[in-house]
């Protein structure tokens, strides 16, 4: 063993035991955030301020409820590119049920989910059955759904709006001064972790991202595994499609489209190995709260948008070094 090697030991056993057992990407991310707060109060003394914060937070609601179904399709190793028109989708198609009188309004949210589940089981089938591999098939499914909607709104926005209780789940406050969306960030975060740290399923995502043949001759149904979690990422892609609808008060083309790259990022920021089987949600929830902050600072600064693409792809790129390379025993 090395003396550098050695010495990292060393200092990590002089660490409290919450801070031994806590992935070093994840504490790391939490270190970025705290530096973007200070870089943040520097060109603007209300960065601080409690008001600015929840605003913040209800904005990474939307991206933090894509990039939990992005995370479970990368831990597979997989990747997902039809989030940006399953998310148009769904939100389109709540709105245009909801346009159907009192009975389409309150089931708006669950067939705009079900839309985006639809999607993802095609992405799984395509995946699991006919051994596509996953960007292919993905960024299919994300064209046949632009297509779809662009022959259902004949290229424009449809004029359906969002029904009240989207938009009371989006922009509402069930407890004062506390936004509902971020609520919901919260209840899906809940579930996420205890879906990946106490189930069966869970176990099997960590275990085919590591190996899928190994886990396949343990017993673990990797075709059934692989297929759930696409729809999970469809599902979850769709709702946060829903939610931004509420938001907005109604559905746009093309709405999705800036949540491709910051949610791959986002994931990839908490530490999330891009090849599979390494990766905690707590680590996704600092990297959508990074990427929320980072997008505010560029504003401020106003960036283009152009400019803001190439810093999400550079991050992508530094994390991926970092952390995105298999180790040597893989």
């Amino acid at each position: 063993m090395s003396e550098t090697s050695e010495s990292r030991i060393s200092i990590r056993a002089r660490l409290p035991g919450f801070l031994r057992r806590t992935d070093p990407a994840v504490i790391t991310a939490f270190g970025c955030i705290v530096l973007l707060l200070l870089l943040g109060s520097l060109y603007s003394s209300n960065f601080l301020s409690p008001d600015y914060l929840l605003q913040q937070l209800k904005v990474a609601s939307f991206l933090g409820v894509v990039a939990a179904g992005m995370m479970v399709v990368i831990l597979l190793g997989h990747i997902d590119l039809s989030v940006p028109w399953v998310m148009t989708s769904g939100a389109m198609m709540a709105c245009a049920v909801a346009g159907l009188g009192s009975m389409g309004a309150a089931v708006a949210i669950p067939a705009g989910v079900l839309c985006g589940v639809a999607f993802g089981l095609l992405n799984g089938v395509g995946v699991a059955f006919l051994r596509i591999p996953s960007m292919i098939v993905t960024l299919a499914s994300n064209v046949v759904a632009q297509g779809l909607m662009v022959v259902y709104t004949g290229g424009f926005s449809p004029q359906d709006s969002a029904p009240p209780a989207v938009r009371w789940l989006a922009t509402g406050a069930i407890v004062p001064g506390l936004p509902n969306a971020i609520l919901v960030w919260f209840a899906v975060s809940l579930a996420m972790v205890f879906l990946l740290t106490r189930t069966a399923f869970g176990r099997a995502v960590y275990g085919i991202g590591n190996s899928e043949r190994a886990a396949f001759l343990s017993g673990v149904g990797t075709r059934r595994v692989v297929v759930t979690a696409f729809a999970l990422s469809g599902a979850l892609s769709a709702f946060g499609g829903v939610l931004l609808a509420g938001y907005a008060s109604k559905a746009a083309q093309a709405m999705g489209d800036p949540y491709l790259l910051p949610s791959i990022a986002a994931v990839v920021l908490g530490g999330t190995s891009i090849l599979g089987g390494r990766g905690s949600y707590y680590g996704t929830v600092a990297g959508v709260i990074l990427i929320t902050l980072l997008q505010s600072i560029l504003s401020v600064m106003q960036m283009p948008e152009a400019g803001r693409q190439i810093v999400y792809g550079v991050v992508i790129i530094v994390m991926l070094l970092l952390y995105g390379r298999a180790p040597p025993n893989r």
